[in-house]
């Protein structure tokens, strides 16, 4: 079973910049689509970024211009490159597989975004 690690969230003024990264242990992960997802308090998850195997992206409209995602399968990972960041993108983000969840979830990186 592949384990996800999520890290790089933490608290930033609006207008600001993180990196998020996910670790994926395991084998597979080079055929695999991959997404960010978030979910803030009270509210649903939802997908914001995603990554198919052969590097195409797309993104919710919400995040677009803002947020980039990118992989680098020699090393299991995916990462989210957030800028221009607002308070509605407070929230725990997760990173799976899309558009099915094959994996179980990590525990989520947190990211708060202050005005």
């Amino acid at each position: 079973q592949v384990q996800l690690v999520e890290s790089g969230g933490g608290l930033v003024q609006s207008g600001g910049s993180l990196r998020l990264s996910c670790a994926a242990s395991g084998s597979g992960f080079s055929r695999y689509n991959m997404g960010w997802y978030r979910q803030a308090l009270g509210k649903q998850r939802e997908l914001v970024a995603r990554i198919t195997s052969g590097g195409s992206t797309a993104y919710v409209d919400s995040v677009k211009g803002r947020f980039t995602i990118s992989r680098d399968n020699a090393k299991n990972t995916v990462c989210l490159q957030m800028s221009s960041l607002k308070p509605e993108d407070t929230a725990v983000y997760y990173c799976n597989t899309w558009p099915v969840t094959v994996w179980g979830w990590g525990q989520g990186t947190q990211v708060t975004v202050s005005s």
